[in-house]
């Protein structure tokens, strides 16, 4: 345990690229606010400082059994910080004029999961991530400030940043995918869609990175569950995009579920005071997530009462939802174990985030029914959330050129999928209005003009199991049932498709199978749903599969026989009529995967930048003994990460460094040509990657280090470039060091990490 300590120790006094901050000349609007702050804590008592650090919930949106109880009354004596899950300006104001009643007059802080979009629904943030456009991602973090912010909020849940790399965990849904350095650019473009340039502006949301730390690495993908791992492993791949989003200035952060090296993260004093505040220099707050203090309980750390005090001393400043701060900490004060001191930091954080938001100066500003009125679901807006949805999509497959669809003939939509509203935003769209979202056959029929002639069949229940779909529809997304027989279902929908030209099966996950508490062991289409398919190709119909998922899914059997795959994730209020303009080829589809698919779940966990093994395979044949492999299966995924087909095609060629040697202080220019050679326009995403050969510890096989979305004419070439420096090379060593051993590297290209051209360079110190 003393060598754990030790290294623990070593980490929070290394970890750094420049991450330690240095002290800076105090600026005037920073000591007008701490003379402020100042002020007005010497007016408060030791309760009213408490007090600023419970948050409560107002009750639209829970994910935990316990609810917050007498809010009102709390408000007025003062002891309430933050309320989350209440919205309207209405509601809002009434809350807040409650605050100012009491005796400081302190305002309220109000959040809500603005995971992605508010009201205007944008694709789940996995299907945000395969478009691999950052202005485009930053564009729909503003979209959901403007739009929360009208509508009251001033704080959002979000981004969440964690690596995942289990498909078995639900919330694989809610963030970027595998990858450490394309996770890092989009927590950095969230922040600042969500926060702009003023955060007191009445149009932002001050942002709340989670879950920090490591919660995408809960053991056997079981949500909540424990997290073990190595230093070098955190340092390099998990913690990196938790850091991106604090130096884009978020404001506030979450702490995880799981426990870190045997300390739950709301209680580890390593993670949130020598990791989070002495090198990387945090100067926001640090809240809870739901019950996390409590949950302290049931990890075995102590009563309600000791748990609140080991996790205030940790550095957790606010309590969501568990009032253990509330309830315990004065007598810790008085007992000698908690300092007034440390309630003192905690609550000057809080008022801080409250002073930046500008509640001080009119704690009414968030509070416009105009805005509400005139702001939310535009016509703009959803005219960029449809456009949105269409960049996100993933063809995986595409045999015949079975797709575009024709505008012409007889399409039959079938599939549990295929007729239900509730299911299209996706998981954690606790704002949307389900009344304002189409179906996919209404989508589609409004696409798809007066030539074309749509039926429409069940095909089957979304799970055969009654009470497995009860737990797969929550939360009002139910898709009724068809009590009939499974065959009998099936044989109506092969009737159906028997009178069309081509079919479309609707079908996969519905969106409450993945995110929060939706783990699963089967990551396949269920096996009712696979029936319905194997039944619809049988008629010898040209297959489309349009999957709805949450997670990369196994496929196999899917890609072996369907000749169409567009895998369309959840893409929010507008994604109907998007996959509708995908399928009718008004939009060319140009999303690539930012998470690997496996051949079965017995693969899990697979990703792409793997350490090599000493005995790796030797060539493309998938088994030899005594080799780290698979008797059954190849190491190969089944779906590469960065893959995603095109209605175009583009060629790579003329790949060339501008030298082949890189010495510090200057840069490498990486060059490729590209050329659509395909009959439409299109986007691709070049993607550059490198690999350390030879290093004092082990390195990956491949590295994302850049890639650039790019649109060409048909015949069109350009010529893309990538700099590379020293800066891109580094790591942190086995003694936890950032830095770039000289040496012999590779540097690759291509439309995804497989299907690459590699050029050889040297390192030179």
């Amino acid at each position: 345990m003393k060598k754990i300590n030790f290294l623990l120790v070593i980490a929070a006094f290394t970890f750094n690229t420049g991450f330690a901050q240095q002290k800076k000349a105090v600026n005037p609007a920073q000591q007008k606010m701490n003379t402020f702050i100042n002020s007005l804590m010497s007016k408060m008592t030791i309760d009213e400082k408490i007090g600023q650090l419970n948050l409560v919930t107002g009750g639209e949106a829970n994910t935990g059994s316990a609810v917050s109880t007498a809010i009102e009354s709390k408000i007025a004596k003062g002891n309430v910080g933050g309320i989350f899950s209440m919205t309207t300006p209405a509601k809002i104001r009434k809350t807040q004029e409650i605050a100012m009643k009491s005796r400081l007059k302190i305002p309220l802080i109000f959040g809500q999961d603005v995971i992605h979009g508010y009201k205007t629904t944008f694709p789940i943030p996995l299907a945000l991530a395969a478009s691999w456009d950052l202005p485009l991602i930053e564009k729909t973090a503003r979209v959901a400030a403007q739009e929360a912010s009208a509508d009251g909020l001033n704080w959002t849940f979000s981004p969440m940043v964690d690596i995942a790399r289990d498909a078995r965990w639900g919330r694989i849904a809610e963030g970027s995918g595998e990858d450490t350095y394309l996770g890092s650019q989009i927590a950095k473009v969230m922040v600042r869609g969500y926060q702009g340039n003023d955060l007191a502006a009445n149009n932002t949301l001050m942002a709340c990175v989670k879950h920090f730390a490591l919660y995408g690495a809960s053991e056997a993908g079981r949500d909540y569950n424990t997290t073990d791992m190595s230093l070098d492993r955190m340092y390099n791949e998990y913690l990196p995009p938790y850091k991106a989003a604090l130096d884009a200035g978020a404001g506030s952060i979450m702490v995880s579920f799981n426990d870190i090296n045997g300390v739950p993260a709301t209680a580890n004093k390593w993670l949130l005071t020598d990791v989070l505040r002495k090198q990387w220099g945090f100067k926001g707050f640090v809240a809870s997530d739901y019950t996390g203090v409590s949950e302290l309980i049931n990890h075995g750390l102590g009563d309600l009462k000791t748990v609140s005090a080991l996790s205030l001393k940790a550095g957790t400043d606010m309590d969501m939802v568990s009032e253990g701060y509330l309830t315990t900490l004065k007598q810790s004060v008085k007992e000698g174990k908690v300092a007034i001191t440390q309630i003192d930091n905690a609550c000057r954080l809080i008022l801080e985030a409250k002073y930046k938001l500008g509640l001080f100066d009119d704690p009414f500003r968030y509070c416009s029914e105009e805005r509400a009125k005139n702001e939310i679901l535009t016509p703009e807006n959803l005219k960029f959330a449809r456009e949105t949805a269409a960049k996100t999509f993933v063809l995986l497959k595409n045999d015949n050129q079975t797709l575009p669809l024709k505008r012409s003939g007889t399409i039959a939509l079938i599939g549990p999928l295929a007729n239900t509203a509730s299911n299209m935003p996706g998981t954690w769209s606790v704002n949307a209005d389900m009344s304002k979202i189409p179906t996919l056959l209404q989508g589609l029929t409004e696409v798809a003009g007066k030539n074309v002639k749509i039926i429409h069949a069940l095909g089957s229940n979304l799970i055969a199991d009654a009470n497995q779909q009860t737990y797969a529809t929550a939360h009002g997304r139910d898709i009724p049932r068809d009590n009939r027989s499974e065959e009998e279902i099936i044989e109506e929908a092969v009737k159906t498709a028997n009178k069309a030209d081509v079919i479309v099966a609707a079908l996969g996950e519905a969106s409450e199978m993945s995110g929060e508490s939706s783990s699963r062991t089967d990551i396949g289409i269920p096996e009712t749903q696979k029936k319905l398919l194997a039944a619809l190709l049988k008629t010898g119909k040209p297959v489309v599969l349009v999957l709805f998922a949450g997670r990369p899914m196994t496929l196999k059997w899917e890609s072996e026989n369907v000749p169409a795959i567009l895998n369309v994730w959840f893409g929010g209020v507008e994604a109907a009529k998007a996959i509708g303009d995908v399928l009718f080829g008004d939009a060319n589809p140009s999303g690539k995967l930012t998470v690997t698919f496996p051949q079965n779940v017995g693969q899990v966990p697979l990703y792409y930048s793997h350490k090599n093994t000493g005995r790796p395979l030797a060539d493309e044949k998938w088994f030899f003994r005594f080799r780290s492999n698979y008797l059954d299966v190849s190491n190969e995924p089944l779906y590469p990460f960065g893959y995603g087909l095109s209605y175009t095609t583009f060629d790579y060629s003329n790949f060339k460094l501008s030298s082949n040697t890189l010495k510090p202080e200057q840069k490498l220019t990486a060059y490729v040509t590209i050329t659509n050679t395909g009959k439409v326009a299109g986007e691709e995403i070049v993607q550059l990657y490198t690999r350390d050969l030879v290093g004092t510890s082990t390195r990956p096989v491949k590295e994302l280090k850049g890639f650039q979305k790019i649109s060409l004419q048909p015949g069109e070439s350009k010529v893309v470039t990538f700099n590379i420096t020293e800066e891109d090379l580094k790591f942190f060593n086995s003694d936890l060091k950032f830095v770039a051993e000289a040496g012999d590297f590779k540097v690759f290209v291509g439309p995804n990490v497989r299907d690459v051209k590699e050029v050889d360079f040297k390192l030179v110190k």
